[in-house]
Parts: structure tokens; C-alpha cells; sequence
């Protein structure tokens, strides 16, 4: 299996290495040749695109700066998207706010400070349900179905349970908004090796499900092992993309991003 370069769609060559499967139909979510950065700032994304597939888990890597949580923070409207696009389900949502992005079906789980601290774990999930005016019990229960440990812990504040447990709580409060789509930035970040895996088995879970995930992950080499596709990103500019297991064995992602 070798690499593809060519164009990216906008007759720039070689701006990024492809492979040769084909894709699924339409993408569900893309961030489109995506050039921008925050306020009046220089640009930190350079034609950057990302797509996440029906029922897919998408994963953006590689090294540290390399733009991987900007770009999701693009996808979601967190900083000016500057030429290209953001489109959800064939609709373009460039312009949309991020809160306008949750009622249209997207989830965002940020790194840090995704929880309510002081409140119960069950109250952290209430308040995941803020758009909703349905009843949203049977909503908890799949929560709860998914993260057995939630439930048993409902009534503690999250502030005293393990990373790994905040983790599912965070991820839980994102699924209360019944997305469409989930996002999900280093979601294994500080927490040790077996409680990652965990965390994966779980996330594998929401995909099969039907809700496809674009997550971003330090962990290269195990979120890649997950994922259906995967986007490795150089200052902001796509350098591979590929299944996962293509980049897994392509000799030079493998080289520069995932330890030899």
C-alpha cells in the first residue's frame, strides 16, 4: 500500500497524502479546505479539512501544536473559520454560533473544565438536557446503561470521583443533548492506560450506536487502532489521511508520529 499525493480539491498539489479507499458516500460533518484562527490573530489552520462519516469515529492526531484541537474548535465555531466551510448533514454552518450548533445536533466535550464540579452527577447530567423539553429519562437510563459506574455514583458531587470517572460523566452530559454528532477533545488526557481503554470500549459504543465521533487524541497509536479514519495534522495543514489502519502501517506516520 503506498501514499497518494495529488490534489486536494482546490488544485493545490500535494498538500496532503491520501489513500485509496473509497469513501462511504457523503460525509455526515466536514470542515472544508478550513483557514483561520482566533480573533484578530494569525492564521493557525491553513486549508485544513476533516470528515466524519455516518456511524464513523474520525480521529485528528499528531504532534504537540500541531492545530488538532484548533480544528475541532473550527468545526464547532470556536474561532473564525477565514475561507472554507463547516457543514452538518449537507447544511453550511459556518456562520452559526456554537450554541446554535448543539440545537442543530453537534456535542462538544471540551479537555478541561467540562464538568459541574459542585454538583451531583446526576445534576451534571440534567444539565446536559438543557435544550430538551421533552422527558428525558430514557435518555439517562442509556447513560446510565453505558456508564454503570454513573449510576451508582448519582447522587455523589463529580468533583470527588476518579479522572477517568469525570471523563464519563463529561461524555455522558454531551449524549443528554441526544446529538447527532459527537465531539470529543482528548478525551484520555491524564487519565492511566487501563481506564483509556475503557474509555475507547465506551466511545466504540456511542459510534455503534449510530452517532458518529470526530475526536482529537495524544494517544496516537491507540486512538488510530479505534478509528474508522484518521487525519494527521502538521502545523495546522493536513499531512496524511487515511483509514486507521492504513496510517497505522504507513512507514512514515508511523516513523514521525506514532514512535517507530
Amino acid at each position: 500500500m503506498t501514499g497518494n499525493s495529488g490534489q486536494d480539491g482546490q488544485g493545490n498539489k500535494d498538500a496532503t497524502i491520501t489513500y485509496g479507499s473509497p469513501a462511504p458516500g457523503d460525509p455526515f460533518l466536514i470542515g472544508d479546505t478550513m483557514t483561520g484562527g482566533y480573533g484578530k490573530g494569525p492564521d493557525i489552520l491553513h486549508e485544513c479539512s476533516v470528515a466524519v462519516y455516518p456511524k464513523e469515529i474520525t480521529v485528528i492526531v499528531g504532534p504537540n501544536g500541531a492545530g488538532k484541537s484548533t480544528a475541532m474548535k473550527a468545526v464547532f465555531g470556536m474561532l473564525d473559520v477565514r475561507a472554507g466551510s463547516v457543514r452538518l448533514d449537507g447544511e453550511d454552518i459556518t456562520k452559526l454560533s456554537p450554541q446554535d450548533r448543539v440545537i442543530k445536533g453537534m456535542g462538544f466535550v471540551p479537555q478541561n473544565a467540562n464538568i459541574f464540579t459542585s454538583l451531583t452527577v446526576e445534576e451534571n447530567l440534567e444539565m446536559g438536557a438543557f435544550i430538551r423539553r421533552d422527558d428525558f429519562s430514557d435518555t439517562m437510563e442509556q447513560v446510565y446503561e453505558l456508564f454503570p459506574i454513573l449510576r451508582e455514583k448519582r447522587h455523589q458531587a463529580a468533583g470527588e470521583l476518579s479522572g477517568g470517572q469525570r471523563q464519563q460523566v463529561a461524555v455522558g452530559r454531551a449524549l443528554m443533548t441526544q446529538p447527532k454528532v459527537l465531539m470529543l477533545d482528548e478525551p484520555t488526557a491524564g487519565v492511566s492506560p487501563i481506564v483509556m481503554d475503557e474509555l475507547f470500549d465506551r466511545i466504540i459504543e456511542v459510534a455503534r450506536s449510530g452517532i458518529p465521533i470526530l475526536m482529537v487524541e495524544q494517544n496516537a497509536r491507540q486512538a488510530l487502532e479505534i478509528a474508522d479514519r484518521g487525519y494527521v495534522l502538521v502545523q495546522g495543514r493536513n499531512a496524511f489521511s487515511g483509514t486507521g489502519k492504513e496510517l497505522l502501517a504507513d512507514p512514515e506516520v508511523r516513523k514521525s508520529f506514532l514512535g517507530g
